[in-house]
Protein backbone atom coordinates (compact mmCIF):
# COMPACT_ATOMS: atom_id res chain seq x y z
CA UNK A 1 0.00 0.00 0.00
CA UNK A 2 1.41 3.09 -1.11
CA UNK A 3 1.34 5.25 2.27
CA UNK A 4 2.63 8.99 0.56
CA UNK A 5 0.24 11.59 0.75
CA UNK A 6 -1.61 12.02 -2.66
CA UNK A 7 -1.70 15.68 -4.36
CA UNK A 8 -4.94 17.19 -4.65
CA UNK A 9 -7.12 16.68 -7.53
CA UNK A 10 -7.01 19.70 -9.46
CA UNK A 11 -9.65 20.88 -11.90
CA UNK A 12 -9.09 19.99 -15.82
CA UNK A 13 -6.76 22.21 -17.73
CA UNK A 14 -7.16 22.89 -21.01
CA UNK A 15 -4.76 22.51 -23.51
CA UNK A 16 -2.51 25.65 -23.99
CA UNK A 17 -3.21 26.96 -27.71
CA UNK A 18 0.49 28.25 -27.87
CA UNK A 19 3.85 28.13 -26.05
CA UNK A 20 4.39 30.88 -23.26
CA UNK A 21 7.39 30.95 -21.09
CA UNK A 22 7.94 31.98 -17.35
CA UNK A 23 10.03 34.49 -18.83
CA UNK A 24 7.61 35.29 -21.11
CA UNK A 25 4.66 35.78 -18.11
CA UNK A 26 7.14 38.09 -16.14
CA UNK A 27 8.24 40.35 -18.83
CA UNK A 28 4.58 40.96 -18.70
CA UNK A 29 3.77 41.11 -14.73
CA UNK A 30 7.08 43.55 -15.06
CA UNK A 31 5.21 45.80 -17.60
CA UNK A 32 1.70 45.58 -15.43
CA UNK A 33 3.82 46.53 -12.80
CA UNK A 34 5.61 49.48 -13.87
CA UNK A 35 2.27 50.74 -14.77
CA UNK A 36 0.51 50.18 -11.51
CA UNK A 37 3.39 52.06 -9.93
CA UNK A 38 3.06 55.22 -11.14
CA UNK A 39 -0.39 55.53 -9.68
CA UNK A 40 -0.07 53.97 -6.39
CA UNK A 41 1.46 57.20 -4.42
CA UNK A 42 -2.30 58.44 -5.53
CA UNK A 43 -4.07 55.57 -3.38
CA UNK A 44 -2.08 55.84 -0.60
CA UNK A 45 -2.40 59.80 -0.33
CA UNK A 46 -6.29 59.11 0.30
CA UNK A 47 -5.29 55.77 2.19
CA UNK A 48 -2.71 55.90 3.94
CA UNK A 49 -3.40 52.93 6.56
CA UNK A 50 -4.17 50.81 3.56
CA UNK A 51 -1.09 48.07 2.16
CA UNK A 52 -3.26 45.55 -0.02
CA UNK A 53 -2.13 47.60 -3.24
CA UNK A 54 1.63 48.01 -2.20
CA UNK A 55 1.02 44.54 -0.89
CA UNK A 56 0.19 43.23 -4.72
CA UNK A 57 2.51 45.07 -6.24
CA UNK A 58 5.74 43.52 -3.93
CA UNK A 59 3.70 40.06 -4.68
CA UNK A 60 3.85 41.24 -8.36
CA UNK A 61 7.54 42.15 -7.73
CA UNK A 62 8.85 39.28 -5.75
CA UNK A 63 7.63 37.06 -9.35
CA UNK A 64 9.29 39.57 -11.53
CA UNK A 65 12.29 39.03 -10.17
CA UNK A 66 12.83 35.26 -10.10
CA UNK A 67 10.19 33.84 -7.80
CA UNK A 68 7.99 31.45 -8.48
CA UNK A 69 3.86 32.15 -8.92
CA UNK A 70 2.52 31.20 -5.70
CA UNK A 71 -0.08 32.14 -3.26
CA UNK A 72 1.17 35.61 -2.64
CA UNK A 73 -0.45 36.86 -6.23
CA UNK A 74 -3.33 34.62 -5.72
CA UNK A 75 -4.27 36.27 -2.53
CA UNK A 76 -2.96 40.29 -2.49
CA UNK A 77 -4.67 40.66 -6.03
CA UNK A 78 -8.22 40.19 -5.09
CA UNK A 79 -7.24 41.85 -1.72
CA UNK A 80 -6.20 45.04 -4.04
CA UNK A 81 -8.89 44.86 -5.80
CA UNK A 82 -11.24 44.91 -2.34
CA UNK A 83 -9.34 48.27 -1.12
CA UNK A 84 -10.20 49.87 -4.40
CA UNK A 85 -14.01 48.77 -3.90
CA UNK A 86 -13.81 50.01 -0.50
CA UNK A 87 -11.44 54.03 -1.62
CA UNK A 88 -12.98 56.74 -0.86
CA UNK A 89 -13.17 58.40 -4.67
CA UNK A 90 -12.45 56.96 -8.54
CA UNK A 91 -8.37 57.71 -8.21
CA UNK A 92 -7.91 55.71 -5.72
CA UNK A 93 -10.18 52.75 -7.00
CA UNK A 94 -8.26 52.61 -10.65
CA UNK A 95 -4.88 53.08 -8.57
CA UNK A 96 -5.45 49.95 -6.21
CA UNK A 97 -7.18 48.32 -9.43
CA UNK A 98 -4.02 48.53 -11.17
CA UNK A 99 -2.11 47.38 -8.44
CA UNK A 100 -4.25 44.29 -7.72
CA UNK A 101 -4.55 43.65 -11.75
CA UNK A 102 -0.68 43.61 -11.90
CA UNK A 103 -0.47 40.80 -9.17
CA UNK A 104 -3.26 38.94 -10.91
CA UNK A 105 -0.85 38.77 -14.48
CA UNK A 106 1.28 36.52 -13.25
CA UNK A 107 -1.52 33.79 -14.10
CA UNK A 108 -1.76 34.80 -17.61
CA UNK A 109 -2.53 31.76 -19.79
CA UNK A 110 -1.63 30.54 -22.86
CA UNK A 111 -5.19 30.01 -24.29
CA UNK A 112 -6.38 31.74 -27.31
CA UNK A 113 -8.96 33.53 -25.53
CA UNK A 114 -9.35 37.47 -26.14
CA UNK A 115 -10.15 37.71 -22.29
CA UNK A 116 -6.70 36.75 -21.38
CA UNK A 117 -5.65 40.13 -23.13
CA UNK A 118 -7.12 41.98 -19.78
CA UNK A 119 -4.08 40.04 -18.22
CA UNK A 120 -1.73 41.91 -20.28
CA UNK A 121 -3.32 45.39 -20.52
CA UNK A 122 -5.74 45.98 -17.56
CA UNK A 123 -3.65 47.29 -14.93
CA UNK A 124 -2.05 49.62 -17.39
CA UNK A 125 -5.85 50.81 -18.59
CA UNK A 126 -6.51 51.23 -14.82
CA UNK A 127 -3.39 53.46 -14.30
CA UNK A 128 -4.23 55.45 -17.87
CA UNK A 129 -7.58 56.10 -16.37
CA UNK A 130 -6.05 57.90 -13.38
CA UNK A 131 -4.44 59.88 -15.50
CA UNK A 132 -7.30 60.55 -17.25
CA UNK A 133 -8.81 61.66 -13.89
CA UNK A 134 -5.97 63.64 -12.63
CA UNK A 135 -4.85 65.53 -16.07
CA UNK A 136 -1.37 67.12 -15.92
CA UNK A 137 1.07 68.02 -18.16
CA UNK A 138 3.68 65.59 -16.16
CA UNK A 139 2.07 62.84 -17.62
CA UNK A 140 2.13 64.11 -21.38
CA UNK A 141 -0.45 61.62 -23.64
CA UNK A 142 -1.22 58.85 -21.11
CA UNK A 143 -1.36 56.15 -23.50
CA UNK A 144 1.75 56.71 -24.95
CA UNK A 145 3.27 57.34 -21.52
CA UNK A 146 2.35 53.47 -20.95
CA UNK A 147 3.38 51.76 -25.06
CA UNK A 148 6.55 53.81 -24.21
CA UNK A 149 6.92 50.80 -21.07
CA UNK A 150 5.84 47.89 -22.90
CA UNK A 151 9.21 45.73 -23.93
CA UNK A 152 9.31 44.17 -27.57
CA UNK A 153 8.71 40.56 -25.95
CA UNK A 154 5.62 42.11 -24.51
CA UNK A 155 4.33 43.06 -27.70
CA UNK A 156 5.29 39.73 -29.22
CA UNK A 157 3.36 38.02 -26.45
CA UNK A 158 0.27 40.30 -26.97
CA UNK A 159 0.19 39.30 -30.51
CA UNK A 160 -0.52 35.62 -29.73
CA UNK A 161 -4.07 36.21 -28.15
CA UNK A 162 -7.04 37.51 -30.48
CA UNK A 163 -7.88 41.12 -30.40
CA UNK A 164 -10.19 42.18 -27.56
CA UNK A 165 -13.60 44.20 -28.16
CA UNK A 166 -14.27 47.16 -26.84
CA UNK A 167 -16.39 47.47 -23.83
CA UNK A 168 -19.02 49.74 -22.68
CA UNK A 169 -16.89 51.21 -19.72
CA UNK A 170 -14.19 53.18 -19.87
CA UNK A 171 -11.27 50.87 -18.81
CA UNK A 172 -12.49 48.12 -21.24
CA UNK A 173 -12.34 50.58 -23.94
CA UNK A 174 -8.95 52.01 -22.52
CA UNK A 175 -7.92 48.06 -22.77
CA UNK A 176 -9.01 48.25 -26.53
CA UNK A 177 -6.91 50.86 -27.47
CA UNK A 178 -4.07 49.83 -25.79
CA UNK A 179 -4.86 46.83 -27.45
CA UNK A 180 -4.72 48.02 -31.01
CA UNK A 181 -1.79 50.85 -30.50
CA UNK A 182 0.32 48.17 -29.25
CA UNK A 183 -0.02 45.30 -32.13
CA UNK A 184 0.60 48.05 -34.41
CA UNK A 185 4.21 49.15 -33.05
CA UNK A 186 6.80 48.62 -35.60
CA UNK A 187 10.28 49.64 -34.09
CA UNK A 188 11.30 48.79 -30.73
CA UNK A 189 12.60 52.49 -29.51
CA UNK A 190 16.33 52.39 -28.25
CA UNK A 191 15.35 52.39 -24.40
CA UNK A 192 13.47 49.29 -25.19
CA UNK A 193 16.81 47.65 -26.75
CA UNK A 194 18.70 48.76 -24.14
CA UNK A 195 16.35 47.43 -21.59
CA UNK A 196 16.66 43.93 -23.17
CA UNK A 197 20.37 44.27 -22.82
CA UNK A 198 20.24 44.52 -19.15
CA UNK A 199 17.63 41.41 -18.68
Amino acid sequence: MNLRSEPPLRRKQRTPDFALTMDEIRAVTAFAMSSAEQVLPLFEACHPDDSRPRDALAAAAAFVHGGRRSRAQRVTAPAAHRAGREAAAPVPFHAAMAAGDAAASAYLHPLADAAQVNHILRASAHTIRVFELRPSDEYGDSVERIVDLAAPLVIDVLRRYPRIGAGTNRVSQLVHQLDNRLRDERTPSPRHERGAERR
